[in-house]
């Protein structure tokens, strides 16, 4: 249940990893690295569809609809992906998410602790 919990925010996420409990763990340590991976990612493609946003604003007609639909889109993805990963955290899965979660993969490994 503590890695479901981690993608809660990313405060649990970092509270796990500095709990000696939980660092140990290496499932629930994946689970807080991919969090804050994923919190990363997100703060980056906010940062992207600002300054997208910004040159769309130029284009007319289409510009302003896009500048709507894009964020409506990323928006509904990273729900989507959200939900993925905190069902698969409560079955007991380690879903790696295809370029960070083999960067998750090498923080939780057994070796660490």
């Amino acid at each position: 249940m503590a890695g479901a919990l981690a993608y809660v925010t990313f405060l649990p996420a970092v509270l796990f990893l500095f709990l000696r409990s939980y660092r140990k763990n290496s499932f629930v340590r994946f689970h807080s690295v991919q969090c804050l991976l994923c919190w990363l990612v997100g703060v980056a493609v906010t940062v992207l569809l600002r300054l997208l946003n910004l040159i769309l604003t130029f284009i007319p007609v289409v510009g302003p609809l896009l500048s709507l639909l894009l964020p409506v889109m990323v928006v509904l993805a990273a729900v989507l992906i959200w939900v993925v990963l905190l069902v698969k955290a409560v079955k007991g899965e380690r879903y790696a998410l295809p370029l960070i979660g083999a960067i998750a993969e090498q923080y939780s490994g057994e070796a660490q602790g």
